[in-house]
């Protein structure tokens, strides 16, 4: 790259409908000569047909539609200098039919503007759309008061304004960067500041705009390249896509995530380009060829090895709705990463919270317009990154017969990252086969091997039911071990902690070694909470169809009263981190094959029912 760049910022404008968008950035290119005088004129003309004084919002509204009706329908894009920077404005729509333009406008700014009428306020759009740039991560907003010439300039006005504005953004966590009163129709505090509101003496716009700072370069971050598409030219494959963050370099080892294939960058590719290009940047589209034919599709994101996004089918989500239709648990929908599609299922609801008074509540479905914290769920593993760590890959959208109908942000908290149980990092092995088949092992028991996965809160009795069946199926004749979550811990699982990952490598480790022990012809009690139902799909698998899900329930109530090792009262204190059914999320088996409730059945009725089924189904 050559020659010095000048600092760029994406910013949108937001707002109520009717509270002078438009009209401000109108005002605002026409008074730092950004617009040419041809335009300015064909303005002042549509006006006065109009019989109005100048529109100035008329230099944005490309559709007659909008002209007709007073609103901003579509988003507008209006490329705008000031001394300091280069800057890209949007437009997005205030009317409440619109927000999902809104959206749209606002997805990739760096910086938000909120436009308020003096005379009407903090309303409920503004709440609104306060809260959907909060939940886009959209921290860095400026508030600009307008209209001030229908309130005779008067400060007592604007300082009403002024302070429930701040009001609402601080419960937001929010902080402005500057609330400015402003008058789109006389021109004040734009470019200079008004002398009619002397008594202000902050920032004009101008002066804003240079003051915001972009977020943190999408350079800076690890590269993130969507695959958009695959071309083949000759015998060549050319992968294309638009860098999101990071940099590419021509010989860079690649990995496509999810698949997980790796492969060289031989060569990056451009058009009427005098030689290849050594390198790609953030917001670049680029093309390259690999240096092995790898399977590779839409979809897949392209990122150096080290600092790879996450894998998984499930995490947490700060969203918004904007369908038509009501949504509840099992809902399901296209969710939108980059330029992949998955099919996504609603899987918890935590709470919904209200844009207008941000209050929180239970809630067993989210109607239009809600924003909420929920638990999502992916058909298949999609790559993806926290909000926090990589807005790129951090927010996604929500797409409902056709529409877009929601988004919002991610977050792994309480979920591991799963590409360390799918990536095999073993070479030059080969599976030994015994020369003793599983017939012959279960002929000789006289029963069949397999394994009883047991799962459920701590303190719902999995031990208690494990221990006590091992015994009675023990004298029964049948060949039978008990696998215990804290047991492994001692030995097979000794370097683990309990963080996401942790538990999730502890369950992967305990189902390989439950699935040879029922190769071999014993029966397994494993006994492990085992909070995640990916990973207690990843452990059936391994047994494939050995193995049988049981699900031992009790309500977080019960268990917390029994506490029989005093953790629950230690995860309350806050001593022991990431505790289920705490801190921590436990997602209950949708159909086990056996449901043992023991909130309030004696012990010994649920060993028996647990014998009576593994009898049954272990017989020869």
């Amino acid at each position: 790259m050559s020659g010095v760049e000048r600092p760029s910022l994406d910013l949108v404008f937001v707002g109520h409908v009717d509270h002078g968008k438009s009209t401000l950035i109108g005002r605002l290119l026409h008074d730092t000569g950004a617009v040419s005088e041809d335009r300015v004129a064909a303005v002042r003309r549509a006006s006065e047909r109009r019989g109005r004084g100048v529109e100035w919002a008329f230099l944005l509204d490309a559709l007659q539609a909008e002209r007709d009706q007073g609103v901003t329908i579509d988003v507008s894009r209006i490329r705008f200098r000031t001394e300091r920077r280069d800057c890209v404005i949007v437009d997005a729509p205030g009317h409440r039919e619109f927000l999902r333009n809104m959206v749209t406008g606002a997805a990739d700014a760096d910086a938000a503007l909120l436009v308020i009428d003096v005379v009407e306020g903090v309303r409920e759009q503004t709440r609104r759309h306060a809260h959907l740039l909060s939940l886009m991560g959209i921290s860095q907003v400026s508030v600009l008061v307008t209209k001030m010439d229908l309130a005779g300039f008067e400060e007592k006005a604007f300082r009403r304004v002024e302070r429930d504005v701040r009001d609402f953004l601080e419960r937001l966590g929010t902080t402005p960067g500057a609330v400015l009163p402003v008058s789109a129709a006389s021109g004040d505090n734009i470019v200079a500041a008004s002398a009619a509101m002397s008594w202000f003496g902050g920032d004009c716009v101008v002066s804003l705009l240079d003051r915001l700072e972009p977020r943190r370069p999408p350079r800076d971050l690890p590269l993130r390249l969507p695959v958009q598409d695959v071309h083949r030219f000759d015998d060549r494959r050319i992968v294309v896509g638009r860098i999101e963050s990071g940099v590419l370099h021509a010989g860079d080892r690649l990995l496509f995530s999810p698949s997980g294939h790796t492969a060289g960058v031989r060569s990056i590719e451009a058009w009427s380009a005098p030689a290849p290009p050594v390198s790609a940047d953030a917001g670049e589209s680029t093309a390259i060829i690999l240096d092995e034919d790898v399977f590779v599709e839409r979809g897949e994101i392209a990122s150096h090895a080290v600092a790879a996004p996450s894998l998984t089918d499930v995490f947490r989500a700060r969203m918004f709705w904007l369908g038509r239709r009501t949504l509840t648990l099992g809902s399901e929908l296209i969710l939108r990463i980059g330029t992949a599609r998955r099919r996504a299922t609603l899987a918890a609801i935590e709470r919904v919270v209200d844009s207008k008074s941000l209050t929180s509540r239970a809630a067993v479905e989210i109607s239009r317009d809600d924003c909420a914290e929920v638990v999502l769920r992916t058909q298949g593993l999609v790559a993806l990154d926290e909000a926090r760590n990589n807005p790129r890959l951090g927010r996604f959208i929500l797409v409902d017969d056709y529409r877009t109908a929601g988004g919002g942000t991610i977050s792994m908290e309480g979920y591991p990252d799963q590409r360390q149980l799918v990536t095999m990092r073993s070479t030059n092995v080969a599976l030994t086969k015994s020369h003793l088949d599983r017939a012959a092992r279960w002929n000789r028991n006289g029963h069949k091997g397999g394994v009883l996965w047991l799962t459920g809160l701590s303190g719902a009795g999995k031990s208690t039911l494990a221990l006590g069946a091992e015994s009675r199926l023990f004298e029964a004749g049948i060949q039978v071990y008990v696998l215990d979550g804290d047991n492994v811990r001692h030995g097979l699982a000794a370097n683990l902690g309990f963080s996401p990952e942790d538990r999730a490598e502890n369950v992967r480790r305990v189902g390989e070694v439950a699935a040879l022990f029922a190769d071999a012809g014993f029966v397994v009690v494993a006994s492990f909470i085992s909070p995640y139902r990916s990973d207690r799909e990843r452990a059936r698998s391994a047994a494939a169809n050995m193995s049988h899900e049981v699900y031992v329930r009790a309500d977080l109530r019960p268990c917390e009263a029994r506490d029989p090792k005093g953790l629950y009262k230690r995860a309350r204190a806050g001593k022991i981190p990431d505790f289920t059914g705490i801190s921590a999320p436990y997602e209950p088996p949708e159909t086990p094959d056996l449901t043992i409730d023991t909130t309030a059945a004696e012990v010994d009725a649920c060993v028996r029912e647990l014998v009576d089924y593994a009898r049954k189904a272990f017989r020869m």
